[in-house]
């Protein structure tokens, strides 16, 4: 007899409280859009996804406006680095930092993401390189 191994969907699950949170199915994104997605506190997250396939989540609220938009921004890439352009006034966030690359003053967080599902794996799993950016961004 053999045995079938069972898929399940695949998942974008954030790092919050250094737990990893599942947010939304990776089918739910569109490669190159962005979707919002409600964390357990309340907050808004904005969740990407590129088109190489890699997952990642901002802060929704666009600080220039104070509207939660940003997860309806245009991707980009500036030098190699991955952005979002508020669709209000423009300004880009880098998708790795929050940093903005229009004003160096300001920055949104970030939260590490990973994927997870197919056999049940972790697709991209580094918690220590994670707990490691969170913390950069404390610091």
């Amino acid at each position: 007899m053999t045995m079938a191994l069972e898929r399940t969907a695949v998942r974008v699950e954030l790092l919050i409280d250094q737990r990893w949170f599942a947010v939304c199915d990776l089918a739910d994104l569109t490669p190159g859009r962005g979707v919002a997605a409600l964390l357990p506190d309340g907050a808004q997250v904005a969740v990407f996804l590129d088109r190489a396939g890699r997952a990642y989540a901002i802060d929704n609220r666009d600080p220039f406006t104070g509207a939660y938009v940003l997860s309806r921004g245009l991707l980009g890439s500036a030098g190699g680095r991955p952005f979002v352009a508020s669709p209000l006034l423009k300004q880009r966030f880098d998708l790795e930092t929050g940093r903005c690359l229009d004003d160096e003053g300001v920055a949104v967080q970030t939260y590490p993401a990973r994927t997870t599902g197919g056999l049940g794996e972790a697709l991209d799993t580094d918690l220590d390189a994670a707990l490691a950016v969170v913390s950069a961004q404390v610091a």
